[in-house]
């Protein structure tokens, strides 16, 4: 795999910006190591604040554009084609990806599924998936499943990222967000959607015997949190917090200063996918609210992940209030303890395994 190759991801976003997160940051690592990508989206707005300056190697081509899509369609077909969670491509590069795969041998088109512990992920890793209608009729499909053990496609991590991760001051960074952080404060970010039990969570914040910051990030999180002081006293809400609470408001995040944040930070609350395995490369205990599911089938989702990490009773208890799960009241958080030795020693387990993208690169190497 020695020559430079051409790769199509092919994103649609779903879950406000996670599908988009995710593919971003693939995008981009595949063109630090010297391939061409083009990224297909039907939403780019989230691109300008999440990598303003773009990426050398990454061309970013909108997929309701339909002269953007006929003039790549017309460019020579991919080396690799990915559609990222269960997005179909465009018909018009399919057509054409065909017809190179005829003419030229096989190609690999890979199907990117969402990031679950769950049992299955390891027993359907790799498999071949035909294709038996449309315009890629006769070609395979491969599905490729990240996730947390080594019989899986591991997580997305950059080679040198645990290492700017140990070299990393939170004090001139916070200095830098104009962030008024004491040293006796902890620090607690905040990416959530609207859970359950985030009243409780604010309250056991501002009774509690140590000052907290909490860094509420922008969109979904800070509407919450604003609407419950506004909900709670509607004449004099307490948006900056009160008794041992005080709360900063955070613009949107670069990538590279989401990781900041989540690295500044004593205490991490995520949600979706690309936040959560950020968070596990952070290091610093965390609370995941994952992307409720009609059918409940995230609670399995949410258990699998739990008993991967073999999280202590207190930490299960937590995500499960946090997540609906269970009404009881919130247990007490933790900031240092069972919660934090067991994220650590996840991330050493992740660690010890190739990532995603080396995996990727191997299984394309192995098929084509």
């Amino acid at each position: 795999m020695g020559t430079r190759m051409q790769w199509d991801i092919f994103c649609k976003v779903i879950d406000n910006h996670g599908d988009l997160g995710v593919c971003w940051r693939l995008a981009s690592q595949l063109a630090t190591l010297g391939e061409r990508v083009r990224l297909w989206i039907d939403d780019a707005t989230a691109l300008n604040w999440m990598a303003p300056t773009g990426c050398d190697g990454v061309q970013v081509i909108d997929w309701l554009d339909p002269a953007a899509v006929q003039e790549a369609a017309a460019e020579p077909a991919p080396d690799v084609l990915i559609e990222a969670f269960g997005c179909e491509p465009a018909p018009e590069l399919v057509v054409r990806f065909a017809a190179a795969s005829d003419a030229n041998g096989p190609r690999s088109w890979i199907n990117l599924e969402y990031l679950s512990a769950e049992p299955y992920v390891e027993r359907l890793h790799g498999l071949p998936s035909p294709v038996f209608k449309g315009p890629g009729a006769g070609l395979t499909k491969r599905f490729f499943y990240p996730g947390f053990t080594p019989a899986t496609g591991g997580l997305l991590r950059e080679p040198d990222l645990l290492e700017r991760r140990a070299g990393f001051d939170r004090a001139p960074w916070l200095a830098a967000q104009q962030i008024p952080w004491k040293d006796n404060e902890h620090l607690v970010s905040l990416f959530c959607y609207e859970p359950p039990a985030l009243a409780a969570l604010l309250a056991q914040l501002a009774e509690g015997p140590e000052p907290t910051r909490l860094l509420v990030t922008a969109g979904r999180a800070a509407h919450a949190v604003k609407a419950h002081f506004s909900n709670i006293s509607p004449e004099n809400p307490t948006l900056h917090g009160h008794g041992a609470l005080s709360i900063s408001y955070l613009p949107y995040l670069t990538q590279p200063d989401f990781d900041h944040l989540l690295w500044a930070c004593d205490l991490n609350f995520v949600r979706g996918e690309d936040s959560l395995v950020r968070a596990l490369w952070a290091g610093a205990p965390l609370v995941w609210q994952i992307y409720p599911q009609d059918d409940d089938a995230h609670h399995a989702k949410l258990n699998a992940w739990l008993d991967w990490l073999d999280a202590p009773p207190s930490l299960r208890r937590f995500h499960h209030v946090w997540n609906g799960f269970d009404e009881a009241p919130l247990p007490p958080l933790e900031t240092q303890g069972p919660w934090r030795e067991t994220v650590v020693a996840g991330r050493q387990r992740l660690r010890d395994q190739d990532d995603l993208l080396t995996q990727l690169r191997h299984l394309i190497a192995q098929k084509s």
